[in-house]
Protein backbone atom coordinates (compact mmCIF):
# COMPACT_ATOMS: atom_id res chain seq x y z
CA UNK A 1 0.00 0.00 0.00
CA UNK A 2 1.46 3.34 -1.02
CA UNK A 3 0.60 7.00 -0.50
CA UNK A 4 -1.24 8.40 -3.50
CA UNK A 5 -3.17 11.59 -4.23
CA UNK A 6 -6.93 11.58 -4.73
CA UNK A 7 -9.39 14.31 -5.74
CA UNK A 8 -12.34 14.72 -3.39
CA UNK A 9 -15.49 16.61 -4.40
CA UNK A 10 -16.94 18.99 -1.78
CA UNK A 11 -19.70 21.54 -1.61
CA UNK A 12 -18.43 24.62 -3.44
CA UNK A 13 -17.23 27.27 -1.01
CA UNK A 14 -16.78 24.71 1.79
CA UNK A 15 -13.33 23.43 0.78
CA UNK A 16 -11.49 24.87 3.82
CA UNK A 17 -14.13 23.63 6.27
CA UNK A 18 -14.00 20.13 4.77
CA UNK A 19 -10.19 20.19 4.95
CA UNK A 20 -10.35 21.06 8.68
CA UNK A 21 -13.02 18.44 9.42
CA UNK A 22 -11.15 15.74 7.52
CA UNK A 23 -7.87 16.51 9.31
CA UNK A 24 -9.66 16.47 12.69
CA UNK A 25 -11.41 13.17 11.90
CA UNK A 26 -8.18 11.52 10.77
CA UNK A 27 -6.48 12.61 13.99
CA UNK A 28 -9.33 11.72 16.35
CA UNK A 29 -9.78 8.29 14.75
CA UNK A 30 -6.04 7.55 14.71
CA UNK A 31 -5.67 7.51 10.93
CA UNK A 32 -2.63 9.82 10.57
CA UNK A 33 -0.78 6.81 9.10
CA UNK A 34 -3.35 6.59 6.28
CA UNK A 35 -4.46 10.19 5.64
CA UNK A 36 -1.44 12.47 5.32
CA UNK A 37 -1.95 15.82 3.60
CA UNK A 38 -5.21 17.56 2.73
CA UNK A 39 -4.82 20.51 0.38
CA UNK A 40 -7.18 23.13 -1.01
CA UNK A 41 -5.45 23.99 -4.34
CA UNK A 42 -5.07 27.77 -4.42
CA UNK A 43 -2.94 30.33 -6.25
CA UNK A 44 -2.14 33.90 -5.31
CA UNK A 45 -2.85 36.53 -7.92
CA UNK A 46 -1.67 40.12 -7.78
CA UNK A 47 -4.31 42.67 -8.71
CA UNK A 48 -3.62 46.35 -9.32
CA UNK A 49 -6.68 48.47 -8.77
CA UNK A 50 -6.52 52.27 -8.66
CA UNK A 51 -2.73 52.02 -8.38
CA UNK A 52 -2.94 49.81 -5.28
CA UNK A 53 -1.43 46.34 -5.41
CA UNK A 54 -3.55 43.64 -3.77
CA UNK A 55 -2.83 39.94 -3.43
CA UNK A 56 -5.86 37.77 -3.94
CA UNK A 57 -6.09 34.03 -3.22
CA UNK A 58 -8.02 32.16 -5.86
CA UNK A 59 -9.10 28.53 -5.77
CA UNK A 60 -7.67 26.53 -8.68
CA UNK A 61 -10.49 23.97 -8.59
CA UNK A 62 -13.57 25.29 -6.75
CA UNK A 63 -15.45 22.45 -5.07
CA UNK A 64 -12.44 20.11 -4.89
CA UNK A 65 -9.70 19.23 -2.41
CA UNK A 66 -6.66 16.97 -2.79
CA UNK A 67 -5.99 14.22 -0.26
CA UNK A 68 -2.73 12.30 0.04
CA UNK A 69 -3.63 8.94 1.55
CA UNK A 70 -3.16 5.20 1.59
CA UNK A 71 -6.40 3.80 0.19
CA UNK A 72 -7.78 1.33 2.72
CA UNK A 73 -11.44 0.51 3.34
CA UNK A 74 -11.37 2.42 6.65
CA UNK A 75 -9.57 5.53 5.28
CA UNK A 76 -11.91 5.57 2.27
CA UNK A 77 -14.90 5.42 4.63
CA UNK A 78 -13.56 8.27 6.81
CA UNK A 79 -13.04 10.58 3.82
CA UNK A 80 -16.35 9.72 2.12
CA UNK A 81 -18.35 10.29 5.29
CA UNK A 82 -16.76 13.59 6.28
CA UNK A 83 -19.45 16.31 6.37
CA UNK A 84 -19.32 18.37 3.16
CA UNK A 85 -17.76 15.61 1.03
CA UNK A 86 -19.89 14.54 -1.92
CA UNK A 87 -17.51 11.83 -3.19
CA UNK A 88 -14.24 10.99 -4.87
CA UNK A 89 -13.42 11.87 -8.46
CA UNK A 90 -12.50 8.82 -10.51
CA UNK A 91 -14.88 6.43 -8.74
CA UNK A 92 -17.64 4.67 -10.63
CA UNK A 93 -19.72 4.51 -7.46
CA UNK A 94 -21.27 1.26 -6.21
CA UNK A 95 -18.46 0.88 -3.65
CA UNK A 96 -15.64 1.07 -6.21
CA UNK A 97 -12.37 2.64 -5.06
CA UNK A 98 -11.36 5.83 -6.88
CA UNK A 99 -8.46 6.21 -9.30
CA UNK A 100 -5.51 8.21 -7.92
CA UNK A 101 -3.96 11.17 -9.73
CA UNK A 102 -0.93 10.39 -11.88
CA UNK A 103 2.38 11.69 -10.46
CA UNK A 104 2.70 14.21 -13.34
CA UNK A 105 -0.78 15.60 -12.62
CA UNK A 106 -0.23 16.16 -8.89
CA UNK A 107 3.29 17.48 -9.53
CA UNK A 108 2.00 20.23 -11.81
CA UNK A 109 -0.75 21.25 -9.37
CA UNK A 110 1.62 21.32 -6.39
CA UNK A 111 4.32 23.15 -8.38
CA UNK A 112 1.79 25.91 -9.18
CA UNK A 113 1.32 26.26 -5.42
CA UNK A 114 5.07 26.26 -4.71
CA UNK A 115 4.95 22.80 -3.13
CA UNK A 116 6.41 19.41 -3.97
CA UNK A 117 5.09 15.86 -3.88
CA UNK A 118 8.45 14.65 -2.60
CA UNK A 119 8.41 14.22 1.15
CA UNK A 120 10.98 15.81 3.41
CA UNK A 121 12.12 12.27 4.30
CA UNK A 122 13.10 11.60 0.67
CA UNK A 123 16.49 13.28 0.74
CA UNK A 124 18.00 14.25 -2.59
CA UNK A 125 21.74 14.76 -2.46
CA UNK A 126 24.63 15.28 -4.84
CA UNK A 127 25.52 11.96 -6.45
CA UNK A 128 22.02 10.41 -6.17
CA UNK A 129 20.69 8.69 -9.31
CA UNK A 130 17.34 9.96 -10.61
CA UNK A 131 14.91 9.29 -13.45
CA UNK A 132 13.58 12.34 -15.27
CA UNK A 133 9.82 11.77 -15.48
CA UNK A 134 8.65 15.04 -17.05
CA UNK A 135 9.86 17.70 -19.45
CA UNK A 136 12.13 17.59 -22.51
CA UNK A 137 14.51 15.04 -20.96
CA UNK A 138 11.73 12.65 -19.90
CA UNK A 139 12.85 9.02 -19.78
CA UNK A 140 16.51 9.81 -19.16
CA UNK A 141 18.56 8.85 -16.12
CA UNK A 142 21.06 11.14 -14.49
CA UNK A 143 23.11 11.96 -11.44
CA UNK A 144 22.33 14.94 -9.22
CA UNK A 145 25.08 17.57 -9.39
CA UNK A 146 23.50 20.35 -7.27
CA UNK A 147 20.33 20.68 -5.18
CA UNK A 148 18.47 23.99 -4.74
CA UNK A 149 15.60 23.13 -2.36
CA UNK A 150 14.70 26.80 -1.88
CA UNK A 151 13.76 27.12 -5.57
CA UNK A 152 12.77 23.43 -5.98
CA UNK A 153 15.39 22.90 -8.68
CA UNK A 154 18.13 20.38 -9.38
CA UNK A 155 21.10 20.29 -11.73
CA UNK A 156 21.29 16.77 -13.12
CA UNK A 157 24.12 15.34 -15.21
CA UNK A 158 22.73 13.28 -18.10
CA UNK A 159 24.42 11.43 -20.94
CA UNK A 160 23.61 13.44 -24.06
CA UNK A 161 25.22 12.20 -27.29
CA UNK A 162 27.93 10.40 -25.33
CA UNK A 163 28.83 13.46 -23.28
CA UNK A 164 27.94 14.25 -19.66
CA UNK A 165 25.70 17.32 -19.86
CA UNK A 166 24.22 19.34 -16.96
CA UNK A 167 20.48 20.12 -17.23
CA UNK A 168 18.30 22.07 -14.81
CA UNK A 169 15.05 20.40 -13.78
CA UNK A 170 12.40 21.05 -11.16
CA UNK A 171 11.99 18.69 -8.20
CA UNK A 172 8.65 17.40 -9.47
CA UNK A 173 10.28 16.35 -12.75
CA UNK A 174 12.41 13.60 -11.17
CA UNK A 175 11.99 10.41 -9.19
CA UNK A 176 14.77 8.89 -7.13
CA UNK A 177 16.11 5.54 -8.33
Amino acid sequence: MEKLWYVVNTYSGHESKVKEKLEMRAESMGFQDYIFRVIVPETTEVEIKDGVKKEKTKKMFPGYILVEMIMSDEAWYIVRNTPGVTGFIGSSGKGAKPTPLLPQEIDRILANMGMSRLDADVKLEKGDKVNIIDGPFKGMEGTIDTVDLENSRLNVLIDLFGQETPVEVELFQVSKI
